[in-house]
């Protein structure tokens, strides 16, 4: 059973909301008219966004409403199911994402809850999602264990646990390594479980691993850990860290002329890796479900739409949040009215749609089943490393 709490606790959940609404971030309502409901053949959703859009690591929550907006308008258009998403930002810190949870979940036409942008904010607000007894979908929320939070918590984000394994062997076969050394930021659930998940992998293969260094949230200084890790010469750097630290970890390493190539767990999959870091940046190898210039008409004609909307190109964040609205249409067309239990259900029987990610499907715990492609950045761009 992936159930941990019950539903009676739901009268704790909203006094605790009216604590701390006064603290939470701003909030926006976009498109769909009416609460969650079912009016002719049309079915009438209120879905609720938790998102980092606001503070150091807002172009993650950027991306990710991007993708959920566009989703929304062309599910909207196809008449079927009317989506209205309300928007909270919790600018990446778990006290405000819990406050802004609190305030969606105390509205009952809320039907599900998307985000938050962060699986330490996860941690937090994926066992409230459970106490109120309301489906939660994390898009980026990739450390081990969020789905196993609680039976209403699932994601299609691509976890670390399956996606590091693949990148370091990918990165071993083609470079021969023997020895590594380990890079990740000890104050945070998601890098923390990107480099537990990283040691393993090194264990289980065999390699020697020369060192383990850690940092913080915001340092701006690597002198000290890379001046060791040069010492030591390692074949390869395994590195666990959101993009605002990792690429000024990889524009030090090269100044400094460590020339190695790097593996990045899922915070590296983004386009400002390359803005921040620029050349530095070539020779960083990740795992990602998503690839932008893949030959597909489905990416290609999201690739345009994106871009004509946003003046960006469409990063792995803005695509999971995209496909997460469809799986949830698609859920909600299947439930056949907006329900949170029956939504909950749907979910759950979601196998092999079709996105521009790839076929999708749901295990039994609510993670994500899906093969994810290696990357290299090479000449300032994400290619396939082949």
């Amino acid at each position: 059973m992936r159930k941990l709490f019950k539903k009676p606790f739901l009268s704790i959940s909203i006094l605790m909301l009216v604590l701390l609404s006064a603290c939470s971030g701003k909030s926006s309502e976009t498109t769909g008219e009416g609460t969650s409901s079912k009016e002719g053949d049309v079915i009438n959703a209120k879905i609720g966004v938790i998102s980092y859009i606001t503070g150091p690591g807002a172009a993650y929550g950027e991306a990710i409403t991007n993708g959920f907006k566009l989703a929304q308008k062309e599910i909207n258009d196809k008449g079927e199911v009317n989506i209205n998403l309300v928007i909270e930002d919790s600018a990446g810190k778990q006290e405000e994402a819990l406050s802004a949870a609190q305030k969606l979940m105390s509205d009952d036409s809320i039907v599900a809850l998307l985000g938050p942008t962060l699986s330490t904010e996860m941690n937090v607000v994926g066992p409230e999602a459970e106490l109120n007894g309301i489906p939660i979908m994390g898009t980026s929320t990739t450390a081990e264990g969020i789905p196993q939070i609680g039976e209403y918590v699932f994601r299609n984000s691509l976890p670390e646990a399956l996606a590091i394994p693949t990148s370091i062997k990918k990165a071993v076969e083609k470079n021969s390594v023997k020895k590594v050394a380990i890079l990740y930021g000890n104050d945070d659930v998601f890098t923390k479980s990107g480099f537990d998940t990283m040691k393993k992998v090194a264990e289980d293969m065999g390699l020697e691993i020369v060192t383990i260094e850690t940092f913080q949230k915001g340092q701006s200084d690597y002198n000290a850990q890379l001046t060791k890790i040069k010492g030591l010469e390692p074949d390869l750097i395994l590195c666990s860290a959101l993009y605002n630290e990792g690429a000024v970890i990889m524009d030090q390493a090269r100044k400094m002329g460590v020339d190695v190539p790097f593996v990045g767990g899922n915070g590296f999959n983004s386009p400002q890796v390359i803005e921040i870091a620029g050349k530095a940046a070539d020779g960083l190898i990740v795992a990602t479900p998503w690839f932008g210039d893949k030959e597909n008409p489905k990416v290609q004609a999201f690739n345009e739409k994106y871009e004509a909307e946003y003046k960006m190109k469409p990063d792995q964040f803005a695509a999971q949040a995209y496909d997460a609205l469809y799986i949830m249409a698609e859920a909600l067309k299947n439930a056949g009215e907006a329900d949170r239990d029956k939504l909950k259900e749907a979910l759950l029987e979601i196998k092999d749609l079709e996105g521009i990610l790839g076929k999708f499907s749901f295990d039994k715990d609510g993670d994500v089943v899906m093969d994810p492609t290696v990357l290299i950045i090479k000449d300032g761009k994400f290619k396939v490393f082949e």
